[in-house]
């Protein structure tokens, strides 16, 4: 057997192993993004983008904070209404660990079958025609769509964000792989749909429905929006430029107003192989660089070979789109929302109408994007305004952030040490790039904008961010949380950029959670106020932060990854590398963002051995998380396997949903 070779200088939390098969060992590499990023004022007069109708609000004075800074004095009794529960200590077991009271079980695992003629999974008898319909690989987004009034049944989807080859197959040899195993890591990726029941209680049942669907990277997928038909998009197979085959590395996501799902692909880079054949740069920007590929996909399909297709890549990196309750849709991949490493794409609809889509850029050193839609939202599931509503994402004008910190730069050092101010804040702008065919970006047309748009962020002088992650919308509130998970490359020497107030310390290995509130609650402002409610890592260290609130008793927490709320408002977060606190596995966390309890973090759940929690569904009855990679240690394999979760015995680990509830209570309560 033959193992992929790990670099001896590995640096990040997490196992280098899942470094090589999630990222293509991105954190190995130079960083992608080597621009000065100069003003955009310094590129385009800001009045012209006014006149042209392109900017929603004009600057002007941006408010105070988003929220009240919580107290460091709460009685140690108190507990913030639905948050009632014995946070979960540190571990490092092979366990999902829960808090007393609680009851959970699995609701569906890497290959279970979706569909009655499907075979029942076989770990050392898999095909490709099999692994087609039943569940993929590392599940990561999941979203619980209520199918009636009563909530007895749901449709879970899911995604799949990559494939472990090393834990797939016993005496994988990652240099000479079979095309079998290869047919089944491409069945493996993308999506599923899932019918669930659920009982008073809150568990779930996985159930057989005209409605389950896979969804695998060769899937006929339809390119919308102002860059499809570009010659940028164009290839031997698809001439057209319009139609693609597969969706690749979707990692979080989002539910749109009118029930459908969307989905980021997010690492797209390590699938392309000979970039170093061709002299185009832009390749490098997206860190598409080298020979082969670590998985060799090449060697059995011409697309993933950019010697032979070079537009290839620039057909992954969007938003996807997908109807679960039409399997006989075509799921369709925006170009309007630009592409870059989708983190995730989360709506909120404006007062008049018009949706707005936040997304992050999860690398290091990239940035935050917002997409606000020329049309408006018709009300009501009939299929007329479902047809013009899955239409919004194709036509709207895409912004990057510039952050600015209000205290002096002296008193952000690098160590995290709080300015005088006493908090991590300041204001903001959203700088136009592109809207429709138009571009305000020098020297780019709007389709290069769309196709390459984190060339077109650099030019404008975008804020260099600690890998945006997840984002979303408060429910009540409007304000925006986005979830910053580490940057150990921050302040190194070199071309590293340093230390800024929205990203205050060097060598990042622990993340913060940001609040932004464009001005007014208006989603549709070209300005806003920002600042840092909780910089992670241990509550001992004097440079972590949460929200004011009395660090002697919040849990520890290291590189916050997905984010989502629960009907009280409160935040969930769940970790992403928990690793880089020694003896802690990843875990869910809930937090209040208001109140005297605000920054009063807790853990919820802890997932296995070399896990990590992905895709929360926080519910009034039922928490729903991935348990994605389990047993994915350094040294470990289908051989030698880690972990035995979630079948136990010798049994090999498999990616996971779990749900979780109390019997005969409201979760938190």
């Amino acid at each position: 057997m033959r193992h992929l070779p790990l670099l001896p200088n590995h640096r990040a939390a997490r196992a280098a192993v899942t470094c090589r098969y999630r990222c293509g060992d991105a954190c190995f590499h130079d960083v992608p993004n080597t621009s000065a990023n100069p003003r955009f004022d310094d590129l385009i007069s800001r009045r012209a983008a006014l006149r042209a109708g392109v900017v929603v609000a004009a600057a002007g004075v941006v408010g105070t904070g988003t929220a009240a800074c919580g107290t460091a004095n709460a009685p140690a009794e108190q507990r913030a209404a639905g948050l009632d529960f014995d946070p979960v200590a540190p571990n490092e077991l092979d366990e999902v660990v829960v808090p007393p009271g609680y009851e959970q079980a699995v609701v569906v695992r890497w290959g279970d079958p979706l569909f009655p003629d499907a075979p029942g999974f076989d770990f050392d008898r898999q095909t490709a025609a099999a692994q087609a319909r039943q569940f993929g690989f590392n599940c990561d987004f999941a979203a619980l769509l209520p199918l009636d009034r009563t909530g007895g049944a749901h449709l879970l989807v899911t995604n799949h964000e990559y494939t472990s080859e090393q834990f797939m197959f016993r005496g994988y040899d990652g240099e000479d792989p079979t095309r079998e195993q290869v047919e089944i890591a491409w069945a493996a990726h993308g999506l599923s749909v899932l019918r669930v029941d659920q009982d008073g209680d809150g568990r779930l049942t996985p159930a057989f429905s005209d409605r389950n669907r896979r969804i695998t990277a060769t899937t006929p997928f339809l390119l919308t929006g102002p860059a499809a038909g570009s010659d940028l998009l164009k290839t031997s197979a698809d001439p057209t430029g319009t139609r693609v085959l597969g969706t690749l590395n979707n990692c979080a996501g989002g539910v749109t107003p009118w029930g459908t799902i969307l989905s980021g692909e997010e690492n797209f880079h390590q699938y392309f192989a000979n970039a170093d054949e061709l002299d185009d740069p832009r390749l490098a920007r997206y860190g598409v660089t080298g020979a082969a590929t670590a998985r060799k996909w090449e060697r059995f399909d011409p697309r993933f070979d950019l010697a032979r297709e070079p537009n290839e890549a620039n057909r992954f990196g969007y938003v996807v789109e997908l109807d679960p309750h039409d399997p006989d849709s075509t799921p369709v991949k925006h170009t309007a929302l630009g592409r870059f490493k989708h983190e995730c794409a989360n709506v909120r609809v404006a007062r008049d109408g018009r949706v707005v889509a936040y997304s992050g850029d999860d690398e290091r050193f990239e940035y935050i994007y917002k997409f606000v839609s020329t049309g408006k939202l018709r009300k009501g599931d009939s299929r007329s305004a479902r047809r013009h509503n899955m239409t919004l994402l194709d036509d709207g004008a895409l912004y990057v952030a510039r952050f600015t910190g209000d205290s002096p730069a002296s008193e952000v050092d690098g160590s995290g040490e709080l300015p005088a101010d006493g908090r991590f804040d300041g204001h903001g702008e959203w700088v136009p790039l592109a809207a429709g065919d138009r571009s305000f970006v020098p020297g780019m047309t709007a389709e290069e904008v769309y196709v390459f748009t984190r060339l077109a962020a650099d030019r404008v002088g975008a804020t260099k961010m600690d890998r945006p992650e997840d984002i979303q919308t408060h429910p009540h509130t409007g304000v925006v949380y986005c979830a910053l998970s580490n940057n150990v490359d921050r302040g190194e020497e070199g071309r590293k950029e340093g230390a800024t107030e929205p990203n205050p310390r060097v060598r990042n290995k622990h993340g913060q959670v940001l609040e932004l509130t464009d001005r007014g609650g208006d989603p549709l402002s070209a300005v806003f106020s920002w600042n840092l409610m909780l910089v992670c890592g241990d509550p001992d260290s004097p440079d972590t932060y949460f929200a004011g609130y009395d660090k002697s008793r919040v849990s520890p927490i290291s590189s916050p990854d997905n984010v989502a709320f629960d009907r009280h408002g409160h935040l969930w977060i769940s970790s992403d590398s928990a690793g880089a606190l020694k003896g802690h596995n990843d875990g869910l966390y809930a937090v209040p963002v208001s109140g005297s309890e605000r920054g009063h973090l807790k853990a919820f759940l802890t997932v296995p051995r070399g896990a990590e929690t992905c895709g929360p569904v926080i519910g009034e009855r039922v928490v729903t998380v991935c348990v994605q990679h389990p047993g994915e240690v350094d040294g470990a394999s289908a051989d030698a396997p880690a972990s035995h979760w979630p079948d136990g015995g010798d049994s090999q680990p498999r990616p996971s949903v779990v749900a979780v509830w109390r019997p005969g209570r409201r979760i938190g309560e």
